[in-house]
């Protein structure tokens, strides 16, 4: 049998039925209309804020605000050079090569390669930034750095 506009039908148990309330006592839902005797919530309009506790001081007035967000942080990709041991001496290693490889993430726009490691031999290495140690590893391994202005 094919389904059709004709046959088709919703399952039983995807049409939930509403809750209709203040229709008479005989319903289970009379009266009051669930809310109950009296008090702020049984009011029409009533209820309270969202974070309101009571009179209490509210969660968000007790917790300590501190913290500060620098609006000029610039973050680095990092790249350990133990990630690079298996690329082929002689290579040219650039921001772009390093994205299109997997060494980091796309949205990444500088890369600050860090001395983790031991480094490849006879590589150039253009990033944005270089740790002391991975410099000093690149140089012993007979390659090349290059620092690309940001």
């Amino acid at each position: 049998m094919t389904l059709s506009l004709d046959n088709f039908q919703f399952p039983r148990t995807s049409r939930k039925k509403i809750k209709r309330v203040g229709r008479g006592k005989s319903s289970g839902h009379g009266k009051t209309s669930c809310r109950g005797q009296k008090g702020q919530n049984a009011r029409q309009g009533g209820g309270v804020r969202i974070g309101f506790e009571g009179g209490q001081m509210p969660l968000y007035r007790r917790i300590p605000k501190r913290g500060f967000t620098n609006l000029f942080r610039v973050e680095y990709a990092e790249v350990n050079l133990g990630d690079l041991k298996d690329v082929d001496s002689g290579t040219k290693v650039t921001p772009e090569w390093l994205k299109a490889n997997g060494f980091v993430r796309n949205s990444a726009k500088l890369v600050k390669i860090l001395g983790n490691g031991d480094a490849p031999k006879g590589l150039t290495i253009i990033a944005h930034k270089f740790s002391r140690s991975a410099q000093a590893k690149i140089s012993e391994a007979g390659g090349a750095v290059e620092v690309i202005q940001p």
